[in-house]
């Protein structure tokens, strides 16, 4: 729905008021039903719950919204409640709420025990139930379970034209499961009932990305190859893969980060503007961006494995594998082949225990045809910056005279648009990413969500990389922890005469 703007955001007096009056706005929903299969676990209990509640006190929810936790464990409803309000204050602290509201939050939840593979609970399930409104049914387990669930629901009749499916990453590990996928969900929803989730596109940030590019007279006419030398789109966590070690060898960086988190974000920044802000309008010119990736040769690609430190343990102890020779960094040089980016390479890295945590895409625009300063100047680049986290929020770096007497001398300078600062202490009243798409499935929004053919295509551009490397039998290069990654990564850029942006918070 359409926002009606003020008179004061029209005018050239909008200040941060303004900006905080617009956040603070919500649009209500309808009545739902919402199922969290998984509801038990860990992404239930860190994420889904705790962005509920904040929606709950937002007043976004309606009063008579049920949400429904199914999973094995054995509970009863006030067990579930009581393991809802413990994961809402370990994990939902900087939420701003009184005691009422949390009770009226925990008053419309209640816990159903259901075998995915099994009869046992679908019926007491469906009693659950209510006719005539939305029903969503979040699968918060992993794969192997999609399509017992979702043929457990089409068994019992749970299914109505008004239902909704939220299937989490990883959407298959390759072309061959993803189709299989694919397959089983298309027996018992159509596709527009179905979600598949990436928590990367609901971050303020990244939706703000599309807001800059097509909003903005001021870049689109740049947003080429014309005047864009390179893109960098880096993803750096700190942490390492302790905990989730045996998963994590068996897919490594290339499926767990780069198919889909970085492969969304480049579609993103190289897609043509559709035609409208509207579901399959995106995704359309996004698929475009996905079957014009060139396959990249195995000399455009570093992987990596981190070493142990004095602190940590190595990856392959992590993983419980001293052979591994799975990546826990990728970095690689990416061309997209349209009129739009021909010649433009598109950088992509991603890596755990490196230096920061950050997450960032950097438009790297080209210098000047001339200057006119001297060689004295030195060579200036405008860059425009989008950080996803931490410190949310968009920088553009700029070119002036370096105050004082001495000449012409030239400095770089950040305009600097960082969420925190911009909206103080409303910045925390900025949805997390988990509310905004949970949002956007109840009013069947699908825009930030991807497409079947979408997922397939991203899993055909990335088979033949992985198969090669399989094939080459290539080993991981080694980096220390808290680094930047393998030296190979920093010749990937060398090489083309440039040089990676720093990892730093």
């Amino acid at each position: 729905m359409p926002l009606a703007l003020t008179n004061a955001e029209n005018s050239a007096d909008f200040d941060t008021k303004d900006i905080i009056a617009m956040v603070s706005r919500v649009i209500p929903v309808d009545p739902f039903d919402l199922v969290i299969f998984g509801g038990t676990g860990d992404l239930a209990r860190r994420k889904i719950l705790p962005g509920l509640f904040r929606r709950w006190c937002a007043g976004q929810m309606p009063s008579d919204a049920r949400i429904i936790g199914a999973a094995r464990s054995r509970m009863d409803a006030a067990g579930y409640r009581a393991a809802v309000k413990e994961a809402i204050a370990q994990f939902g602290k900087d939420i701003r709420a009184e005691a009422e509201q949390l009770d009226g939050f925990l008053s419309r939840i209640s816990y159903v025990t259901t075998d995915a593979r099994g009869e046992g609970g679908w019926p007491e399930l469906g009693a659950q139930l209510r006719d005539g409104v939305v029903r969503a049914f979040y699968f918060s387990v992993g794969p192997g379970l999609f399509g017992d669930l979702a043929e457990r629901l089409h068994q019992f009749g749970l299914i109505t034209d008004a239902s909704r499916v939220v299937v989490e990453k990883p959407f298959g590990r390759d072309l061959a499961s993803a189709k299989a996928l694919n397959a089983e969900l298309a027996k018992h929803f159509r596709e527009d009932q179905i979600y598949r989730i990436d928590h990367y596109l609901g971050k303020e940030t990244v939706q703000n990305l599309m807001a800059v590019r097509f909003g903005n007279m001021l870049f689109e006419p740049l947003w080429n190859a014309q005047y864009v030398d390179h893109i960098q789109i880096t993803v750096a966590e700190t942490v390492g893969v302790d905990g989730r070690g045996g998963y994590y060898d068996k897919s490594g960086a290339m499926r767990d980060m780069v198919q889909n988190h970085l492969m969304q974000l480049l579609c993103l920044i190289a897609m043509e503007p559709p035609s409208k802000f509207d579901p399959d309008a995106v995704r359309d010119e996004k698929l475009k961006v996905i079957r014009a990736l060139e396959p990249v040769d195995y000399h455009q690609i570093v992987r990596g494995q981190y070493d142990a430190s004095s602190e940590q343990p190595s990856y392959r102890e992590h993983a419980e594998n001293p052979r591994s020779t799975t990546e826990s960094y990728v970095a690689m040089k990416v061309h997209v082949s349209n009129w739009r980016w021909a010649g433009t390479p598109f950088y992509l890295r991603t890596g755990k225990r490196l230096r920061a945590r950050t997450s960032e895409i950097a438009v790297v625009f080209k210098e000047t045809p001339h200057s006119i300063f001297g060689d004295e100047a030195g060579g200036h680049r405008n860059i425009l910056t989008i950080r996803l986290q931490p410190n949310e929020g968009i920088t553009l770096g700029v070119t002036i005279k370096e105050p004082g007497p001495g000449g012409m001398r030239l400095v770089d300078v950040p305009l600097d648009m960082s969420f925190a600062e911009a909206l103080g202490p409303d910045a925390e009243d900025v949805p997390d990413a988990y509310e905004r798409l949970i949002m956007d499935v109840i009013r069947g929004n699908q825009t930030l969500f991807m497409r079947g053919d979408e997922v397939e295509a991203a899993w055909a551009w990335t088979d033949p990389i992985i198969q090669g490397w399989e094939k080459r039998g290539e080993v991981p290069k080694p980096y220390d922890s808290g680094s930047a990654g393998p030296d190979d990564a920093l010749m990937l850029l060398h090489r083309d005469g440039r040089r990676w942006r720093d990892i730093r918070t």
